[in-house]
């Protein structure tokens, strides 16, 4: 595993500032569009797993695939889930027009840790809610890892990965947190310690950043074209602007 990420925890909120994309929420409505028929009646209850790895909420035939590169420990990715995602998932994603599709985007230790609770619901509709779950409760997590002696964290980095992430699992409070929500603690255990999981995260990184320029977390793709929003342009105006042109 490539040790870049596997960085010291403490570092954690310096990177949320600076490898996030800085953008205020958006502001503006979107229209109705035609919808599709769901098989199960609700288009974003239907999650899939791709080639690629991420998770894809959605119709996976969809006229419009929408990709988000993401990160746990990015505070503006939170913030896309917390008032951003819904609209994308009401007014898009039920109408079996759009697909979303989430792909892991590791940066750091809490990161992959995170990662690998949520990744552990596999494609289900569990995987989203623990993911914006999660987001929700970012600074809690931030702010218990920021409680540890920093002795502790830095020695974490000499501990193997499966050791390492279960050790700051506990530390942050996310195996008891996600037990509340339907995991057992014994069931993250073994996904924490899931040498493939953790490689695949790895190669996702790898194949994210040959493929595409990723200035930051969130970046968006629409049908496979990086969303660059303009000068003050939020990410979700940027983003429905795309999904509207594609439509």
């Amino acid at each position: 595993m490539n040790k870049r990420f596997l960085a010291a925890a403490a570092s954690l909120l310096a990177l949320g500032a600076t490898a996030c994309n800085q953008q205020p929420a958006a502001q503006n409505d979107s229209p109705a569009v035609a919808p599709v028929q769901a098989p199960n009646g609700d288009w974003s209850k239907l999650v899939t797993q791709t080639t690629e790895g991420g998770m894809l909420m959605g119709n996976p035939q969809a006229k419009v695939k929408v990709v988000e590169f993401g990160s746990m420990s990015c505070h503006v990715c939170a913030e896309f889930a917390t008032t951003d995602e819904p609209k994308l998932v009401e007014q898009y994603v039920k109408t079996g027009n759009v697909s979303f599709e989430f792909r892991n985007f590791v940066r750091d230790s809490l990161d992959i840790t995170m990662s690998l609770v949520t990744r552990c619901a596999g494609a289900t509709p569990q995987f989203f809610a623990l993911t914006n779950g999660m987001y929700a409760e970012q600074k809690n997590f931030f702010d218990r890892i920021q409680a540890v002696p920093e002795a502790e964290l830095q020695g974490l980095q000499n501990q193997p990965p499966a050791q390492q992430f279960q050790r700051m699992a506990q530390l942050a409070g996310i195996q008891e947190w996600a037990a509340q929500r339907g995991l057992p603690s014994g069931r993250t255990s073994q996904c924490l310690a899931n040498q493939a999981e953790i490689d695949r995260l790895v190669q996702m990184n790898s194949d994210a950043s040959s493929s595409y320029d990723i200035p930051g977390t969130p970046t968006f793709l629409v049908n496979g074209e990086e969303v660059k929003p303009g000068s003050g342009q939020t990410n979700w105006a940027a983003l429905e602007e795309a999904i509207r042109g594609a439509l």
